[in-house]
């Protein structure tokens, strides 16, 4: 009973997050003409397709990561991995509790293939270095942007704190791992009361972390080749980007162009997760970069459209996916409940 009120408040904040951010939108489309967005989204023709299936093979870069993080003798498909991670995916942006959302799904989606402990624990590993590797990207395209082009004082130090921030975080991680502190399963005792589920978790929490903190020492091999799969799922967002440009505009861009153009909308998929679909917010942030890229502000709404157009085409794949798989909001609390009995195994 009460949880009642926590869920009740939580609907209320998505609510109020989805009228607010579908009025911004309206907003921002209105100030930049939706006869042009809507000129630029026809005239992408059979370019929206290509655009579909990049976004489709950055989810295969992912899958293909968390395949690698998990743990012998355990084994995921990646056929099994792929359709976690799209239907993950879906509910963390038809969500504003995405970020916390997101990933259960996934475990839930491949539990009964590999245990859901397992699961949780590749995924950890994957999240940690896509996060860093985005904030490197992030941090990349703010350099660029800050050295090539003429910004407003209040940007430029935006920007500035924005790189500050990305080495603050590589530092931080740097002193984890060589540290490994109980960084959650030190305070679940001093938050839980003794006998609840929560404080009967602290045990497998602390496995957890060291497992984490361990993997580049333990699978040195295997975190070049998820590095390298990160690396890839990012390349894939700036041809997307360099390909919509191209389509909107009529000629090709420069790559640096795409490449910032990529690392700010990655840079606010980040910052507005809670979002859904980054509505209303997306549209306005795109707009503002490519304003200063000399682009203009309608191709910067278009090509936000764009992306919510992909994003809604394979939300519709992982949502089907979630409803064959019957995954309801129940199965992603289980997720974090009792381990399931360790049975290695090949997914299906």
């Amino acid at each position: 009973m009460a949880e009642h009120p926590r869920r009740a408040a939580f609907n209320a904040a998505g609510l109020l997050g989805v009228v607010a951010g579908t009025a911004l939108f309206a907003i921002v489309l209105w100030r930049a003409d939706p006869r042009e967005v809507w000129q630029g989204i026809v005239g992408l023709g059979w370019w929206f397709s290509a655009i579909v299936v990049i976004g489709g093979l950055r989810f295969l870069a992912r899958a293909a990561a968390w395949t690698i993080c998990v743990e012998p003798p355990h084994r995921l498909s990646f056929v099994t991995a792929f359709a976690g991670v799209v239907a993950g995916d879906t509910v963390g942006n038809l969500t504003p509790l995405g970020p916390v959302l997101g990933e259960p799904a996934k475990a839930a989606y491949v539990r009964g293939r590999v245990p859901v402990e397992v699961a949780l624990t590749a995924l950890a590993v994957e999240n940690l270095l896509y996060t860093l590797s985005a904030a490197a990207m992030i941090a990349a395209g703010t350099l660029a942007l800050l050295f090539t082009f003429e910004l407003p004082p209040q940007i430029r130090q935006l920007g500035q704190i924005a790189v500050g921030g990305v080495i603050v975080l590589f530092a931080a991680s740097l002193v984890l791992l060589w540290r490994q502190p109980a960084l959650l399963s030190r305070w679940i005792p001093l938050v839980a009361r003794e006998g609840s589920a929560l404080h009967s978790q602290t045990a497998r929490v602390r496995v957890l972390e060291q497992q984490i903190y361990t993997f580049a020492v333990r699978r040195p091999a295997a975190l070049a080749t998820v590095a390298g799969c990160e690396v890839v799922f990012h390349a894939l967002g700036v041809v997307e980007a360099y390909i919509t440009l191209h389509a909107l505009t009529g000629q090709p861009p420069l790559l640096l162009t795409a490449f910032i153009l990529e690392t700010a909308q990655r840079a606010m998929t980040v910052a507005f997760k809670v979002v859904p679909f980054q509505m209303g917010v997306g549209e306005l942030g795109t707009a503002a970069v490519t304003n200063v890229l000399g682009l203009g502000a309608t191709i910067g709404v278009t090509v936000a459209v764009i992306r919510k157009a992909r994003m809604a085409a394979w939300a519709l794949a992982g949502a089907a996916l979630l409803a064959r798989r019957g995954i309801r909001p129940r199965d992603l609390a289980e997720t974090r409940g009792e381990p399931e009995p360790e049975r290695p195994g090949t997914a299906q």
